[in-house]
């Protein structure tokens, strides 16, 4: 057995770190090397350490090392479990997976060698490993986290350049983290990072930790064969254009299927539409070669993804945009990172920020459309997500509105800010039409519509889920409102053309009202819930909240009982805020209560020392969503 290396075995004796009971666990050092050889090689080696402070916390003993196998390898991945008590358990070859980075992938030469030691992991114990790889990578930048979310003690980066060579950083999350200058090496570091508390409505976790990105130039009038560096976002643009571009082929089957798709289409829009609805069709499969030498950036050609029905995000942009050119439109790829609006910062020009291809089409009818954009050069523009089977044409995924994209248009490209789409584009409208009985039973109608993101959510509940599921779906948010309720009649309508989704359901519930004394009946007029939580339930609060865009419409028009009189109706409700509105209001016509209420939210980042007016607010609309109306027997 090879002994686990000095540093591992004192970051094992030293006295543990205080921190609160919910921390899990601790990571005692991460540090990683990176050296740039003269004949262009990178080398990366990696110590980490961890401290498993309870179950919860194994998952920390994990090693995980990426590599292409078209330009690197991994040299070494070595590991070992230091417990509490008892024996050191060491972590071989035998004990490394070798696994594709994705599932789904056909073919992917980034791969993933890992010791998970989770299993072995018990508290107090300490999970350490080192590793090294090598790579001949295309860029020379690189990006590096200081933490993810667990307390670090210490946290630390280095880049060792040959002689001559020029080091920049870029610092985000944090106060500017300047590196320590030892001849050609350089070295980041920071100590003591507290844990970043999990918070519902937060921000993503790659928006809250510190980190670095850094660009490495070789002298002044040479440039490196076998990497890239760039000084601008119009560089990239350009870059990625010379990689796209060529890959635009027109096959005979191609041009013919664009234009029978588009034979009825009469105008652009509707051109448009019909292309976006196929290639949403077109099955996701990704498949990455080349990819130390670009590959990752690079899509397969139109006409061989039309052919073969299959490909990544970036193939389906390429797709897209042949067809888009086959019927006389233009069109531009874009690279965006999908999952994090707020992930991509504009003073580091590097496509290594981005995860996501979509596209960008010029579009200039005059048509009101929600994810429409004016670009200073190229003009009106349309962004659309082939990739995401249920956003409608004309519309933009509810987690890439307001990020930093880039439009790949050569010199005329650069970075753009994604439409954010206001409230009333994401709104949901519902009409209840119900009667409540003498003896507080109650039988109503729901009628929903809804378009944007609203209509979103609810076709991807449908599409994801089998008919049994879907109905339980329903079934369980109308059971968490009016106990006991029976649900029939369910039917869902999708019409992605027109980007709306409509629900209807009938519910019967044997005891809704409370009949007290056989003389006053009390019963809530809010039947049914807005399908959403209250999250915001915790006494205080370190990180900002993030405030979703929607719009919230309903009207409940309930038929009164023979023989009773309204005594008391809840208290009208009006809220006005900086981020949103709400507005409740009852009211007696003739036999039947009527309940209107309105909620509007605008897309809103709020620091967390407006925590409790957010929650006041919150608060206030449970209350009165909860608030009963009382009959009285004449």
């Amino acid at each position: 057995m090879v002994e686990p290396p000095a540093w591992l075995r004192d970051a094992a004796k030293a006295a543990p770190q205080a921190v609160p009971p919910s921390v899990p666990a601790v990571v005692l050092l991460h540090d990683e090397r990176v050296t740039i050889e003269s004949d262009g090689r990178i080398i990366t080696s990696v110590s980490h350490a961890a401290r498993v402070l309870t179950r919860a916390g194994r998952a920390a003993a994990d090693a995980a090392e990426v590599y292409r196998t078209d330009t690197g390898k991994v040299r070494q991945l070595h590991g070992w479990m230091i417990p509490a008590t008892g024996a050191v358990r060491e972590y071989a070859d035998r004990d490394v997976a070798d696994l594709a980075m994705v599932n789904n992938d056909l073919y992917n030469e980034a791969r993933v060698k890992r010791i998970n030691a989770s299993g072995d992991a018990q508290p107090g114990s300490v999970f350490g490993y080192e590793s090294q790889t090598e790579d001949r990578a295309i860029f020379t930048q690189f990006e590096y986290s200081f933490q993810y979310g667990l307390p670090t003690q210490l946290s630390r980066f280095s880049i060792t350049v040959p002689a001559g060579w020029r080091v920049e950083s870029v610092t985000f999350n944090h106060p500017t983290i300047r590196p320590t200058v030892n001849g050609s090496t350089y070295v980041w570091q920071l100590d003591n990072l507290p844990q970043i508390e999990d918070e519902p409505a937060s921000q993503e976790l790659s928006s809250l930790v510190a980190r670095i990105g850094v660009n490495v130039f070789p002298p002044t009038g040479t440039r490196s064969s076998s990497s890239v560096t760039f000084g601008s976002w119009q560089e990239v643009s350009k870059w990625l254009s010379d990689l796209s571009d060529p890959q635009v082929i027109l096959s005979n089957d191609l041009v013919a299927k664009s234009k029978a798709l588009t034979a009825t289409a009469s105008t652009d829009y509707d051109r448009i539409a019909a292309i976006g609805r196929f290639v949403q069709g077109i099955t996701y499969v990704s498949i990455q070669t080349g990819i130390g030498r670009g590959g990752g950036y690079k899509p397969h050609t139109s006409a061989e993804v039309f052919s073969k029905a299959y490909g990544d995000c970036k193939d389906k942009a390429n797709l897209m945009r042949a067809m888009l050119k086959a019927v006389g439109i233009t069109s531009y790829p874009v690279a965006i990172y999908s999952g994090d609006p707020d992930y991509v910062r504009e003073e580091w020009p590097s496509p290594q920020q981005f995860n996501h291809a979509i596209i960008a089409i010029a579009f200039s009818s005059g048509k009101a459309i929600a994810s429409g954009l004016k670009h200073p050069v190229l003009g009106d523009l349309m962004i659309f997500d082939p990739t995401d089977p249920e956003t409608a044409v004309g519309e933009i995924p509810d987690h890439e509105q307001g990020s930093l994209a880039l439009i790949a248009a050569g010199e005329s490209g650069g970075m753009v800010r994604m439409p954010d789409t206001p409230a009333e584009s994401n709104r949901l409208e519902r009409e209840v039409v119900a009667t409540l009985g003498p003896d507080g039973s109650l039988v109503a109608a729901i009628h929903e519509k809804s378009i944007g993101h609203a209509a979103t959510t609810g076709r991807r509940e449908f599409r994801g889920l089998s008919r049994t599921d879907y109905d339980k779906l329903i079934e369980s948010w109308v059971s968490g409102s009016v106990s006991g309720a029976k649900v029939s009649n369910i039917l869902a309508g999708d019409n992605p053309i027109a980007g709306t989704f409509t629900l209807q359901a009938d519910i019967a519930a044997a005891r809704y009202g409370q009949l007290m004394q056989n003389r006053l009946l009390v019963f809530k007029p809010v039947i049914v819930s807005r399908r959403s939580t209250v999250f915001l339930t915790d006494s205080q609060r370190t990180l900002p909240i993030m405030i979703p865009s929607q719009a919230y419409t309903e009207t409940v028009r309930i038929k009164l009982p023979a023989g009773f009189v309204v005594d008391e109706l809840p208290d009208p409700v009006k809220l006005e805020t900086s981020f949103g509105s709400y507005f409740a209001n009852y009211k007696v016509d003739g036999t039947d209560l009527v309940l209107t209420r309105l909620l509007t939210l605008q897309r809103s980042t709020l620091p967390a020392s407006q925590y409790d007016v957010v929650r006041s607010f919150y608060e206030r609309i449970l209350a009165a969503e909860q608030a009963p109306a009382v009959l009285m027997k004449k």
